[in-house]
């Protein structure tokens, strides 16, 4: 197989990657709290070829040699965490972050994953008890007011306030009110250490360090984190950009097969000159 062929060969398979990555973009576009992959390329070895010593010639200074590529690979995965629009629900459940920062929630027991999907609900743990929960049933992890972690839970007769602290309060219809605690937001100071999960989740890659890919924020007036109740988030997803994106993979991945083709075509010739 000559080179012509793996470049081109190299080159389907990026973009094949890529079209994967634009698809689920946009399946996704309307997704609450959905961020948009893309991938990152790398070109593959490059060699130098040398060329005979009779092409030196008197004051030539460029080297004697040609640079020879083997095409480019996905190296990996990146996710955009840029801020989607906020669409207001009116739903009390519903909560959306304003800034940089993730909901923190438990998949399982010590198992932890992060999430922008404000869509959340109350939902009846194994105890009876009503739990703020995702719409998967994960609860949400707060700081409660003795200092521990736990999750929010709503007493009976009384509705849920959120401030724009995080400052979760059970509020009754005398006006009573029972601090709860306040929900946990960590920033991702390392967003190449998240991947992304099942249920629109982000899990730590493996082989990361947690304390070293998000750390733990309260919003205040300097880092510019707020949480709004009665909104969510949609998708961060351009659907313009992405078909912009679609066309022009499509139109090089059809003359990557081209060139394929045509050297496919050229060894077919090459072959049957040498058997005549």
């Amino acid at each position: 197989m000559n080179s012509s062929m793996i470049k081109a060969l190299n080159s389907m398979n990026s973009y094949q990657m890529k079209l994967d990555t634009i698809a689920d973009n946009v399946a996704n576009s309307n997704t609450v709290g959905y961020k948009k992959k893309s991938t990152v390329f790398e070109d593959l070895l490059t060699n130098t070829k040398n060329q005979p010593e009779a092409f030196g010639l008197d004051g030539r200074r460029a080297p004697l040699g040609l640079n020879q590529g083997w095409g480019s690979r996905v190296a990996g995965i990146s996710t955009d965490f840029s801020q989607g629009t906020f669409n207001e629900t009116g739903v009390l459940t519903d909560l959306a972050i304003e800034g940089n920062a993730l909901f923190e929630v438990q998949v399982d027991e010590g198992t932890t994953a992060y999430t922008r999907d404000g869509s959340f609900q109350i939902s009846i743990n194994a105890a009876g008890e009503p739990v703020l929960t995702t719409s998967q049933g994960y609860p949400v992890m707060a700081t409660l007011p003795d200092g521990s972690q736990g999750r929010i839970v709503i007493p009976d007769g009384y509705s849920m306030q959120v401030l724009s602290n995080g400052s979760v309060n059970a509020v009754n219809e005398l006006g009573d009110s029972i601090a709860l605690g306040q929900i946990r937001l960590v920033e991702a100071v390392r967003p190449d250490a998240l991947i992304q999960a099942a249920d629109n989740l982000f899990t730590v890659a493996p082989g990361a360090v947690a304390a070293q890919a998000v750390v733990q924020i309260q919003p205040d007036a300097n880092n510019r984190l707020a949480i709004h109740q009665g909104y969510v988030e949609q998708s961060n997803v351009d659907l313009s950009t992405e078909m912009t994106d679609m066309i022009k993979v499509q139109r090089a991945y059809q003359l990557a097969a081209r060139a394929l083709s045509s050297s496919d075509t050229m060894m077919q010739l090459a072959n049957n000159l040498r058997s005549s």
